[in-house]
């Protein structure tokens, strides 16, 4: 990555850093400042965990005002399925995160710049360099805008498993199965394929790096077409 593509970044998320090695800080994976023999500060492990702190306080604050009647465990449930790794991965790749992301050549070659263990641990990287550049208020902007959007669509995410089993068998009285279309990669970074029937008929197909995340994309996919037919209404 060149000084351009950390600007091109920077017009993405909206935040012009004073301290640019700090973005740098926030997009270098440890095995790339192995490589480069960069002191073990410089990745960004320790502006992720501060990222995380700064995220779990402002999301908690966003649904305690807007949600004000829900009782503590729905405010728990919610912040997690807004703040889960595979949330944090969605909102990674609205931005394209992954090109930016500085990698050793092994982390490379094994498909690392798509892993969504490493995008969303680089989201909350991100969040901790806003704060630590700009202070909490530019933090909170970049959380409000890139996060904490989209609500329902990422409580169904979460949820998609559970409640396509809710929607099938207990509002629609139907039988539903995942099917394992196949796998790819070397065996330590395969891509599952999956797909979900409902009564036979195909509703749901989805990729991951596990065959439960694959399950979980197939469902979520399923619950959006059985949304917009009705079935599925909102669980907060």
């Amino acid at each position: 990555m060149n000084i351009y593509d950390q600007s091109e970044l920077e017009s993405l998320i909206g935040y012009d850093f004073k301290d640019k090695n700090l973005l740098k800080m926030a997009l270098t994976h440890s095995s790339y400042a192995n490589e480069q023999k960069i002191n073990k500060l410089g990745d960004y492990e320790r502006l992720e965990f501060l990222g995380d702190a700064v995220l779990e306080v402002v999301s908690s604050e966003f649904l305690f005002h807007k949600y004000p009647d829900l009782p503590e465990g729905r405010l728990t449930k919610l912040r997690a399925s807004m703040v889960c790794e595979p949330s944090l991965a969605i909102c990674a790749r609205d931005l394209d995160l992954g090109k930016y992301i500085l990698l050793g050549k092994g982390e490379e070659a094994t498909g690392g710049r798509d892993r969504e263990s490493i995008t969303s641990d680089v989201m909350e990287a991100i969040i901790g360099a806003i704060f630590l550049d700009g202070g909490m208020e530019k933090a909170k902007a970049h959380i409000n805008r890139f996060i904490l959007s989209d609500l329902e669509d990422k409580v169904l995410f979460y949820d998609s498993k559970s409640t396509l089993q809710e929607v099938v068998q207990g509002k629609l009285k139907k039988e539903f199965e995942y099917v394992l279309n196949g796998e790819n990669g070397p065996e330590h970074d395969k891509e599952f394929d999956v797909s979900v029937f409902v009564d036979g008929e195909l509703l749901g197909n989805g990729k991951g790096r596990t065959k439960k995340a694959a399950e979980q994309q197939a469902a979520y996919q399923a619950l959006l077409k059985l949304r917009d037919k009705g079935y599925v209404s909102k669980k907060y």
